[in-house]
């Protein structure tokens, strides 16, 4: 077993090889602090046939033994992935995914089993670490290793590796990994950051990775292996010279077309008559051909972009495209939104629910719970495909946690807004950016639902393309530019600085400059953006759709819950089967009370008051007979509050029998004397009845 380490940010990282998983290409059990992650590499012997993508697979696997809980439900184990699961293989996934040599066809898989967990320590970034590691030390080919880190703004100074008591107060989580030249990957989540301290952070981070990768560099310089042998494809010189001289003319112009269905079927025709026409020409080469028309197609697009600075549908590199927005497209929703920019077009529907309704965060973290959540959904028709549906997959995922998080520093508290908020984004048609559609798509549906946000929030996402010395950065990317593109760069924020970032660059060695001038044009754009849609609506309704639920808010004794509560809740029940409601109880005594008709709400709203009313000594109550005695009668003066009316006190004269003056069910008006140390309330109605006749 071989083992080293290395002070990251005052805490040891700890790497152990040799010990677990000893048949996979490579394995590496890597610690930070209590967090323990086994992170295991392995690689097909041999390429998958006929494919013409790299078949990565990048899987984390949470273990609730890791915090020392056991699987709720039947079956006691795992099951699915969770959401934070699947977003931390993303998170892996992305930045490794460019570092695999071009023309590799074999099957990769990644495993990263979450062994141990101390909230200090985020286990997604020691796991990023741990399979630069595993890869690098494995026979598999990859060409240099990289290093991530978490930074934090607490108290505005950068922190490498927050811990859970900073995390909390911290203006900023950023995840940033590259190698010891080049940042490959952004993800961030900030509270209106402004692009300069982003642009900091993220440098930051990277100073922190140079170091990272050094200490990698001398653990594979030690253990690392032979990498493997495999062919990469080699194409014949007279075959391109073929193709191109037959389909480069046609293919520009069938690129030079601002609607996107035209395109590609004039694009898939000049593919076509390539294909038939080259087929008696170079048999069996209809593989080559076709590659040789991909690269053709992504020269051409890039030349005619960054040389000519014109783009497939014609738009300057900065320019936005056509934007429409419109609110209340749904008559019973709580409330709407449509935001379409160009052929890209997003519905957004918001749902304002009880306190009751949040979600239950119970994983590998402390119990949480989640009060505005946000979901993507890409149905195929939205880029005029055919699939099964079998729920959101992994992009979905990622794309709804990154909207998510765009919107999550605008919402209200719940002081200040008491509701559940639940966000769908439906993307009715796609050609790029729709996960930042679906951002204004969310400012839109909030703002139609009342819903008081602090600030509006607009996003867009960035390109880039870099041949040599000459850079263009797009505005507004469509499909295709993402595909050929070197840059994918997502900025969401509102008038005043950035809430969401999400990048990946495929290109080494991306300048500082370039990096500044890219974020300052995303601002320039969403400001375009923010004005766009102000015109539409620039604030929340005054008034919640009549479909929504009223929820009032009461603040009680917590000692007096159980009295709201009843025994086995069934005072509280008794409440709800009155009056329609849903009550929602906290520890201190805050209680929220839902429905869509105000007026039970209001009801309810009294009898919880009259259930946690202090009997006050010297007032008067108008009471019920529950049930009497030979010495005198017990009335309810609130509900589940029981006193005493001794016969003497029943009435102005002397009475021989209880049941000549009440009877049970009777209402009377009662006049509290005194409340022993017991507890025990002592009623007067003779005392009562005196009041009433000096008033009279």
């Amino acid at each position: 077993m071989n083992q080293f380490k290395y002070n990251l940010a005052g805490r040891d990282l700890i790497v152990k090889t040799g010990r677990l998983a000893q048949q996979a290409n490579g394995s590496v059990l890597i610690s930070y602090g209590d967090t323990t992650v086994l992170i295991t590499a392995t690689a097909s012997k041999e390429p998958r046939e006929d494919v013409d993508f790299f078949p990565l697979t990048v899987d984390y696997e949470e273990r609730l033994y890791a915090v020392g809980k056991i699987p709720g439900g039947f079956i006691k184990r795992e099951g699915r992935p969770s959401e934070k699961a699947i977003l931390s293989a993303r998170l892996i996934d992305r930045p490794i995914r460019p570092l695999f040599p071009d023309g590799f066809r074999n099957d990769v898989q990644i495993i990263s089993t979450v062994l141990s967990v101390d909230q200090d320590n985020l286990p997604d970034i020691t796991a990023i670490n741990g399979t630069s590691l595993a890869l690098c030390i494995s026979d598999i080919p990859f060409a240099e290793p990289i290093g991530a880190v978490d930074v934090g703004l607490v108290n505005g100074e950068f922190v490498i590796n927050p811990n859970c008591e900073q995390r909390e107060i911290s203006k900023l989580r950023l995840v940033v990994a590259g190698t010891k030249d080049a940042i490959l990957m952004v993800e961030a989540g900030a509270n209106e950051v402004s692009e300069n301290k982003i642009l900091e952070a993220i440098m930051f981070g990277h100073d922190e990775i140079q170091k990272i990768v050094e200490f990698q560099e001398k653990i594979i310089g030690e253990i690392g292996k032979e990498k493997m042998k495999f062919d990469s494809p080699k194409t014949n010189q007279e075959i391109i010279d073929a193709v191109k001289e037959y389909a480069e003319g046609s293919l520009i112009k069938a690129i030079k077309n601002s609607d996107k269905l035209s395109r590609e079927d004039n694009i898939d025709l000049v593919y076509k008559n390539a294909l038939e026409h080259f087929e008696d020409v170079f048999p069996e080469k209809n593989k080559e051909v076709k590659n040789i028309l991909d690269t053709l197609l992504r020269e051409q697009v890039r030349k005619m972009i960054i040389e000519e600075g014109i783009r497939p549908d014609n738009r300057s590199v900065k320019e936005i495209r056509p934007i429409t927005c419109d609110v209340g497209v749904l008559p019973r929703t709580h409330g709407s939104g449509v935001f379409t920019r160009g052929q890209t077009q997003v519905l957004t529907v918001a749902t304002l629910g009880a306190m009751g309704d949040v979600q239950v965060l119970d994983g590998l973290g402390i119990e949480e719970f989640k009060r505005y959540m946000h979901h993507y959904n890409f149905p195929p028709y939205s880029v005029g495909e055919t699939r099964f549906l079998r729920g959101p997959g992994r992009r979905e995922i990622g794309h709804g946690a990154l909207a998510e998080r765009a919107l999550d520093p605008m919402i209200p508290t719940e002081e200040e807004f008491p509701y559940t908020i639940r966000l769908v984004s439906e993307v009715t048609s796609s050609n790029g950016s729709s996960s930042m559609a679906s951002v204004c798509g969310s400012t839109l549906s909030l703002f139609d639902a009342g819903v008081p946000i602090k600030a509006p929030v607009a996003g867009i996402a960035m390109g880039l393309m870099k041949e040599g010395d000459k850079t263009a950065i797009l505005s507004d990317i469509q499909g295709m530019e993402d595909f050929l593109g070197d840059m994918d760069f997502k900025v969401a924020g509102t008038e005043k600085g950035i809430t969401a970032i999400q990048m990946d660059i495929k290109v080494d060695g991306l300048p500082e400059e370039i990096l500044a001038e890219a974020l300052e044009q995303a601002r320039k754009g969403r400001l375009y953006i923010l004005e766009k849609m102000n015109k539409v609506i620039d604030q929340p309704r005054p008034n919640l759709s009549p479909y929504a639920p009223r929820i009032i808010t009461l603040k009680i004794d917590p000692d007096k819950i159980r009295d709201v509560i009843g025994p086995g809740g069934k005072t509280i029940n008794k409440i709800i089967a009155e009056t329609g409601v849903k009550i929602d109880i906290e520890d201190d005594g805050r209680i929220y009370i839902a429905s869509v008709d105000e007026e039970s709400a209001k009801t309810a709203e009294k009898l919880v008051e009259e259930l946690t009313r202090d009997v006050e000594v010297g007032c008067t109550y108008l009471g019920k007979v529950m049930r009497t005695t030979n010495f005198g009668a017990f009335v309810e003066i609130l509900p589940g509050k029981e006193g005493l009316v001794h016969i003497s006190k029943l009435e102005k004269t002397r009475v021989e029998k209880v049941e000549d003056v009440v009877k049970v069910g009777d209402e009377v008006l009662v006049k509290v004397t005194d409340i022993d140390n017991q507890g025990r309330i002592n009623l007067s109605r003779k005392d009562a009845l005196k009041e009433v006749d000096k008033k009279a």
